[in-house]
């Protein structure tokens, strides 16, 4: 794990940004920021619905791949009405390890989050 850049700090603040302008129900609880390496940034939420939850890492990955944006170098997700910086789940792991295994995550505790490799997350994060 590596400390944060001013432009990792930025990244989340952008994350609580969208989840504070977008979170607000039950459907949408966590947003996501990604950073591409030219700094553009992308963002997303999740979905919940009882026929299956879509993760806001997923949504994000969607919508740079829909703007062409490029590859993304870092990425964070933070939960609604300033709950702490989460790690991607299992599934989002993996998905981010094997299409983007050079993406860095914002993980850890709100007030010292670290930055660590997708493919180091271990599994049930």
């Amino acid at each position: 794990m590596t400390t944060l850049r001013d432009t990792d700090r930025a990244l989340v603040q952008a994350a609580a940004a969208v989840a504070k302008l977008r979170c607000r129900s039950a459907a949408h609880t966590l947003a996501t920021a990604a950073r591409t390496a030219d700094g553009r940034i992308v963002s997303g939420v999740n979905v919940v619905h009882p026929t299956g939850d879509t993760c806001a890492e997923v949504v994000t990955l969607g919508a740079a791949v829909t703007q062409n944006v490029g590859a993304l170098e870092t990425l964070v997700t933070v939960g609604d009405r300033g709950r702490q910086v989460l790690a991607p789940c299992d599934r989002c792991r993996r998905l981010l390890a094997d299409h983007l295994p050079a993406l860095r995550v914002i993980v850890g505790p709100v007030d010292a989050p670290e930055v660590v490799a997708v493919t180091d997350l271990p599994p049930g994060t």
